[in-house]
């Protein structure tokens, strides 16, 4: 009964993406998008530098999609021509601090799965574990710890989550950009950042990054075949590190203030695709 329960849970979540997927394909009159970029807390701009804007519509016109909650994530997405490669732009996230349930953050992913979409790109913003990385500063994501509590694959959906983010895809990144560091992330649950004792424990545990989004929806990403891209964006110092309270404006100033760069960097990775 349990078992299949979960299956209908599963289903239930894919069927909801793909009306949203229709409704898509509907109102933009492209029939197939072939990469996702899921942007972060200030990395909105950036979206500017991808291509070609060819349709934008709030989320909420899609089925299965909240409007924005958190400040910095414009709910909005975006049909994007860069130079023949069709990008599928999500300007914000659901993150699972806002308590809509773990299928309402993985939908944008499904979505775009059921889009056409093999390859997703995921971008935060985060704190920074490494004293070299000063905010603004670029970091791929090699590996991921999720500190959330929750799975969101339901029921007994074993997926291997070796190499979960693709070393083709950094290695290509590494060719654009040869400096760009890599980082382990740590998805906590949020909304509160973290303490300095939590931040010593990821330290403890090999996490170099911080933030409150991300591994779930690379985890659904992975169960659905996609090929995935991380990239953190460092807006802050992790808790303790420089005896400042955080606070989301600087998470928003920083990526403000990077967004050139990041929108360039991701503009490259997708003709590169």
């Amino acid at each position: 009964m349990t078992h299949s329960l979960s299956n209908e849970t599963t289903q239930a979540a894919n069927d909801a993406a793909k009306r949203a997927a229709a409704t898509l394909r509907a109102i933009t009159n492209v029939q197939q998008h072939d990469v996702a970029v899921v942007l972060g807390s200030g990395w909105v701009p950036a979206a500017e530098l991808l291509g070609i804007t060819t349709a934008e519509f709030p989320v909420t016109d899609l089925p299965g999609f909240a409007p924005p909650a958190v400040e910095g994530h414009a709910g909005r997405f975006r049909s994007i021509d860069a130079d023949g490669t069709r990008v599928l732009a999500f300007l914000g996230r659901t993150h699972l601090y806002e308590e809509l349930g773990v299928d309402a953050v993985t939908h944008a992913v499904r979505t775009a799965h059921f889009a056409g979409c093999q390859t997703i790109i995921l971008t935060n913003g985060c704190g920074g574990l490494d004293p070299h990385w000063r905010p603004g500063t670029p970091v791929l994501i090699k590996d991921h710890i999720n500190l959330t509590g929750i799975s969101p694959l339901h029921g007994a959906h074993f997926v291997d989550l070796t190499n979960l983010y693709s070393e083709r895809l950094r290695e290509m990144c590494k060719e654009i950009e040869p400096s760009l560091p890599e980082g382990i992330y740590c998805q906590f649950r949020g909304p509160m950042y973290e303490t300095p004792a939590e931040i010593g424990m990821v330290r403890a545990i090999g996490g170099t990054l911080v933030g409150m989004s991300t591994a779930l929806e690379a985890i659904v990403a992975r169960s659905l075949g996609m090929q995935i891209l991380g990239i953190s964006l460092v807006t802050n110092a992790a808790a303790g590190m420089t005896g400042e309270p955080l606070n989301h404006e600087e998470v928003l100033a920083a990526g403000q203030a990077a967004a050139t760069r990041m929108g360039e960097l991701l503009g490259k990775v997708v003709r590169a695709l």
